[in-house]
């Protein structure tokens, strides 16, 4: 790999309703997400894509899909590139688990199972890892928010927040190797010993 365009996928059913959603496949994108996946193609069509990349839920699978229309792209679903596991907060509000994750250290586990954000970094490099080692030259990954956002600031050499700036949907984010691996190496060491970059709660 030597290009790297990271997405959040498009604006999703689940997201109409602040509603959180860990569990494949999940909802499916609104009609809205619909119309910013299709930008997305126009957005990315200038330049070359070798391979494309999703999660296994069906919003990011949409996503890729409408972005790579009419192109003989090969499609991979890649569990890495996951949401975060919400743990018993599945299902249910996102302003509910915001409170918990504002309140808690990122290495706190998620109540019913979920993925504490140390955890979910640490999948993030492997997600990246995995990328890196793949033959073709430019990627094209959908993935969910927290791991674009994770990402994107590791790439920049900066820990993760326990407030995160929000990530927009269908929106491409161009990485070269060197800032992938920068990314991955940054979220390993952070989740060795994580501290949030600001306080989880004011």
């Amino acid at each position: 790999m030597k290009t790297l365009i990271l997405v959040r996928h498009a604006h999703a059913e689940s997201n109409a309703g602040a509603v959180v959603n860990s569990t494949p496949p999940g909802g499916g994108l609104s009609e809205d997400g619909r119309k910013e996946a299709r930008r997305l193609a126009v957005l990315v069509a200038s330049g070359p894509v070798d391979a494309g990349f999703s999660s296994r839920f069906l919003r990011s699978q949409q996503t890729l899909g409408l972005a790579l229309a009419g192109r003989t792209v090969p499609r991979v679903v890649e569990p890495l590139l996951d949401e975060i596991g919400f743990g018993s907060f599945d299902g249910g509000p996102l302003e509910t688990y915001r409170q918990w994750a504002w309140e808690h250290e990122p290495d706190a586990p998620c109540p019913g199972g979920g993925e504490s954000r140390a955890a979910a970094a640490l999948r993030f490099a492997a997600a990246l890892a995995a990328l890196l080692a793949r033959p073709e030259e430019t990627l094209l990954a959908v993935s969910h928010a927290l791991l674009v956002r994770y990402v994107l600031d590791a790439a920049d050499g900066r820990f993760p927040a326990a407030r995160v700036v929000q990530v927009p949907h269908a929106t491409p984010f161009e990485l070269g190797r060197d800032a992938v691996g920068l990314a991955a190496e940054t979220l390993r060491g952070w989740a060795e010993a994580p501290r949030f970059a600001n306080p989880p709660s004011d």
